[in-house]
């Protein structure tokens, strides 16, 4: 009876060493799975983390890229509207300089604007052309008989080497005249 309680004591035990040794792995396979489940959803967050960060740091570059797109559009817009300003003045000096020289009166004030009034025509009758034309040449061949009257009176009282010099002189201001007056020529044309 004392054998059958000792192996019954001793069959406990083990049962019960067995129980806790099991217990134990249980404990540590429990412990292992959540170490593991807990490593998993650090990568997770990390993984999500680092999508967040590459999503944004994506959106920034493409918002400076498209803020670069913008301000070049701006930037050849100001240009473009500048070289349009630079064209358009451009083009009202030359038109302003067409209306101050264009031929048909004296460029007086008050014949500047009878001028304007004649260059806004569209088609100018051909008697107003001709009218401008003997206009010019009179003023041209009156301008040139002044030049000269004048020279003779000088050149009267002048020595023959002076007057040459003179007359050396003059020529070019007779040859502006001629220029000018076949400038009108073709203004009138």
């Amino acid at each position: 009876m004392l054998r059958t309680e000792e192996r019954q004591r001793l069959a406990r035990e083990r049962r019960e060493e067995r129980e806790k040794q099991h217990a134990a792995k249980e404990t540590q396979i429990l412990e292992k799975e959540r170490k593991a489940k807990l490593q998993y959803e650090k990568q997770l967050e990390e993984r999500q983390r680092k999508l967040k960060e590459m999503k944004q740091k994506e959106e920034q570059r493409r918002a400076a890229v498209e803020e670069k797109r913008k301000q070049k559009i701006e930037e050849e817009k100001e240009r473009y509207e500048a070289v349009l300003h630079r064209t358009l003045e451009r083009n009202q000096r030359l038109e302003t300089r067409q209306k101050r020289w264009s031929w048909g009166g004296s460029v007086t004030p008050d014949s500047e604007g009878k001028t304007g009034k004649q260059h806004c025509k569209r088609s100018p009758s051909t008697a107003n052309l001709k009218q401008a034309e003997a206009a010019v040449s009179k003023r041209l061949s009156s301008s040139a008989a002044l030049l000269n009257a004048s020279d003779r009176t000088r050149r009267s009282q002048l020595s023959p080497l002076d007057s040459s010099v003179i007359s050396r002189l003059l020529a070019p201001t007779q040859a502006s005249l001629a220029r000018s007056k076949s400038a009108a020529t073709l203004s009138a044309d």
